[in-house]
């Protein structure tokens, strides 16, 4: 039986959604699935290792975003079902790609099932009460889905509430939960980390180094790590901060550590490769990760960081917002904090630092929930039963 994925985003793009998209494809039987993806001007190399699994679109990301990029984007992937007699079809976010994914079901009668993350839905529900257009066309993408996967109870509940506010009521029965994943092959403990270190210059001389790595975004809460490090360091001199990742709040947070007084203890890495984040995580001593809800649609559904952290064995210091509870088992697999309370990041942060043995009972439970429940294996046996029930 053979299924399509119709994704907006898929690699070489970053980001926790694109991966998923390409941990599906890459695990699925050989033959089983075909992807329906925007064009990329680097994706040449990356399809090579999806077996000619992807189907390129002529159009890039941004033009699948209008009417007439749309319409090429439906009649594809209709020609896809048919060529391929796909029997179901998974669609990696509501807008844009629900779009063909109905047009799919219109006329060949496929079932489709919609990923839900959590920022797509309060977007989503800021637009219907905004716009009648997009309120109808909402209903009718969510309405006519088969299955609704949600990547975490927070993601659940919150798309009960939207499905309530467009009528939709009964179709929370359609719900599922599908927590997200990571490779434990991949993400590892005792990975040689000599040439990241070289790459990056840190420093010489030992040291402890707390690590966050994400998009740099108000609702990532790295201004909050930072808020804490000074009383972390008044009882662990030793430690540094390593953030990873790039986005438009870095200056406010270089800022910020200058003003703290710790700006020789933060290291902005920027961008780091995917190939070389299960070398970083080693570096680390604690992972920190103290999202949160901020702005409109800022909001972690679930946290693939979080989950890779564990799978290298490091305890970690988490947010209590959003889907982050599902990723973190407080007080088993690291610590759920206010997420906008630097006291309680520090006091985390330092009972873990302060205790070896403590930390490292955290870490290798991290590491056995990856391997038992957290991976990507599971998740690709979870959603292929969702799919053997429904086509």
């Amino acid at each position: 039986m053979t299924a399509l994925l119709l994704v907006h985003d898929f690699p070489p793009m970053g980001g926790g959604i694109a991966r998923l998209h390409g941990e599906l494809t890459r695990r699925y039987p050989r033959g089983e699935l075909i992807v329906s993806t925007p064009q990329d001007r680097d994706a040449a190399e990356v399809d090579a290792q999806f077996n000619g699994a992807v189907d390129r679109l002529p159009v890039g990301r941004r033009t699948t975003k209008t009417l007439p990029g749309l319409l090429l984007w439906s009649r594809r992937a209709t020609t896809l079902v048919r060529q391929h007699r796909a029997r179901f079809v998974y669609c990696g976010n509501v807008k844009p790609a629900g779009y063909p994914a109905r047009w799919v079901y219109e006329r060949t009668r496929v079932p489709y099932c919609l990923f839900l993350y959590g920022a797509d839905l309060l977007s989503e529900q800021h637009k219907y009460h905004h716009s009648a257009f997009k309120r109808r066309s909402g209903r009718a993408i969510l309405g006519g889905a088969a299955a609704l996967v949600a990547i975490s109870t927070w993601t659940r509940d919150l798309a009960l509430t939207v499905l309530g506010g467009l009528g939709l009521d009964g179709h929370g029965q359609r719900l599922r939960i599908v927590h997200l994943g990571t490779d434990p092959d991949r993400f590892r403990p005792g990975i040689d980390a000599t040439a990241l270190r070289e790459r990056f210059a840190f420093p010489d001389g030992g040291g402890r180094w707390l690590l966050t790595v994400a998009r740099l975004e108000s609702h990532k809460g790295v201004d909050t790590v930072i808020a804490a490090l000074p009383a972390i360091v008044a009882r662990a001199p030793d430690v540094r901060y390593a953030v990873a990742g790039s986005g438009p709040e870095r200056e406010r947070l270089e800022r910020l550590a200058d003003r703290a007084g710790v700006a020789d203890r933060v290291k902005f890495l920027g961008e780091v490769r995917e190939a070389d984040l299960p070398a970083l995580y080693n570096v680390a001593s604690v992972y920190v990760g103290a999202s949160r809800r901020a702005e409109r649609i800022g909001v972690e559904g679930f946290g693939i960081s979080l989950v890779e952290a564990s799978a290298c064995g490091l305890p970690v210091v988490a947010g209590n917002s959003g889907g982050v509870p599902d990723a973190v088992r407080d007080g088993e697999t690291g610590f759920l904090v206010p997420p906008e309370d630097s006291a309680a990041v520090s006091e985390a942060v330092c009972r873990l630092l302060g205790d070896p043995a403590l930390a490292r009972r955290i870490g290798a439970a991290g590491r056995d929930a990856v391997e038992r429940h957290y991976n990507w294996d599971r998740v690709v046996r979870d959603l292929r039963a969702i799919e053997a029930e429904l086509a």
